[in-house]
């Protein structure tokens, strides 16, 4: 099937950071369609853990124009943020189509051709706001693929049921592993590896506080200046609920980095060998941007070299909502919003020139 319409803007991915754009597309004469490859709505939140919940207040978490409803416990749980983004997109009606998977965009000219699984469709401009869900990363490690305990990513832990009673092993020194750490203690014998130590923000300091930080970062690189936020490094981890009372149960200690594997034992920087019957990977992920691989030269983490937003050279091509590098603070909810209104703007007076 081929869409005969020429768009002109299309916009790929179906979560938070496609929403931002849409609400601000809307706002203009284009002509533009979300490509959403999930068979409903709610984006990556679709994905994640079953207990996960915001850093901040519904208030301080909201996409533009809308404001995400409070929730009774402070911070939202993971149904309570589906709920917010299926009800956005119902509330502006947005033009979208799932599921539909992008397999590959080509370049005719001024008109970019994408190749999808509901046929091909044409675009004067492509927003590529698919995150980084799709492509967890683990290290490579020596032996990984010997060790025949159970291994999983971050990106597919759903709860702690299957890991009960067993030995399990926690990586990587992030709010995810702080998190799943804090969770998994419960019900099995759990130790951390980190590669450099933990740091923490102060309780007390959640995400309205880093978006303040991250807005001040972002003033001051506009105006030429330093900014060196103290004691509010934006990786630290967020000390929520769940953390707090790990820490009051003496879990999250760590027991340093990795140096291997074996069969069902991890070698220690230290040399300490221990055995594991699990090990959860919180180590990360790399951008979802192999389908670009025609139209933009994209790094080994799945970058692409942008100003702003902006492919650098890949005309009519911008990137939206995978954290540092396309905007302070694009990969939160309420930080998306203004990478996507300088993304619409830009794509404005792209389509008019």
């Amino acid at each position: 099937m081929v869409d005969s319409k020429i768009y002109d803007a299309v916009i790929i991915g179906g979560g938070q950071s496609s929403l931002a754009c849409a609400y601000h597309l809307r706002r203009t004469t284009l002509d533009f369609i979300i490509l959403d490859e999930q068979k409903k709505c709610g984006g990556a939140w679709l994905k994640t853990w079953d207990s996960l919940r915001l850093f901040s207040p519904a208030e301080h978490s909201s996409l533009p124009g809308w404001p995400m409803p409070k929730h009774k416990d402070g911070f939202p749980p993971k149904d309570h943020v589906i709920n917010y983004l299926c009800e956005y997109e119902k509330r502006y009606d947005f033009p979208v189509k799932r599921p539909v998977t992008v397999n590959s965009i080509a370049r005719n000219k001024e008109v970019f051709k994408i190749d999808s699984s509901s046929g091909k469709i044409s675009a004067k401009t492509i927003i590529s706001a698919t995150g980084t869900w799709k492509t967890p990363w683990i290290p490579q490690i020596k032996g990984r693929d010997k060790f025949k305990g159970i291994q999983v990513h971050s990106a597919h832990y759903k709860n702690p049921e299957i890991f009960k009673d067993k030995k399990v092993l926690v990586v990587g020194e992030g709010n995810s592993g702080a998190q799943i750490l804090a969770e998994v203690s419960k019900v099995a014998k759990t130790t951390w590896a980190t590669l450099e130590e933990p740091q923490y923000l102060p309780d007390g300091v959640d995400g309205r506080v880093l978006f303040d930080v991250a807005t001040a970062k972002y003033k001051a690189k506009k105006e030429g200046r330093s900014f060196t936020p103290k004691n509010y490094n934006l990786k630290s981890i967020v000390m929520v609920p769940a953390v707090k009372e790990a820490r009051k149960r003496g879990v999250l200690q760590s027991y340093g980095n990795i140096k291997g594997l074996t069969e069902d034992a991890v070698i220690f920087h230290n040399e300490a060998v221990k055995n594991f019957d699990a090990i959860i990977w919180c180590t990360g992920f790399k951008a979802a941007t192999g389908y670009l691989k025609n139209i933009a030269k994209i790094d080994k983490n799945g970058k692409i070299k942008t100003e702003g937003t902006r492919a650098v050279n890949s005309p009519g091509l911008w990137l939206v909502g995978y954290g540092g590098w396309t905007g302070f603070a694009s990969a939160t909810l309420i930080g998306v919003g203004r990478s996507a209104r300088a993304t619409v703007k830009e794509i404005v007076q792209y389509t008019e020139s």
